[in-house]
């Protein structure tokens, strides 16, 4: 099991992306507010140095949304598959990371064929 964290920057795409997972069985995503560290140092920066970087690290987008889901490892190459094609490709500037990390326990996940 692999627990896939998209940081979405083109959050216009979060529907699309949610309506994609659940036509292809990639069940019970979490979505959080979240936000660069460039935008918040940004906000609370009252020094010309930073209103400097920000000029130059700027995003597009000052919020994210933070996806992430607990798949089976094949499942993996599905969702990236996803997010990359709902995107438009992560390889663009100010679209967002994918990234995973291995789950070695979970409690509380419900199997389909034990409903």
């Amino acid at each position: 099991m692999q627990v896939v964290f998209i940081v979405l920057n083109k959050i216009e795409c979060l529907s699309e992306l949610l309506e994609q997972f659940m036509e292809k069985g990639i069940l019970g995503a979490t979505i959080l507010e979240s936000q660069g560290m460039a935008q918040n140092l940004y906000e609370d920066s009252e020094t010309t140095i930073m209103d400097s970087l920000y000029t130059l690290m700027r995003p597009f987008h000052p919020q994210n949304k933070t996806i992430f889901v607990v798949i089976e490892d094949e499942k993996v190459p599905l969702v990236s598959q996803i997010v990359n094609e709902v995107t438009g490709g992560l390889e663009n500037h100010d679209t967002g990371v994918i990234f995973t990390m291995p789950v070695s326990y979970t409690e509380g996940f419900k199997k389909k064929d034990e409903d």
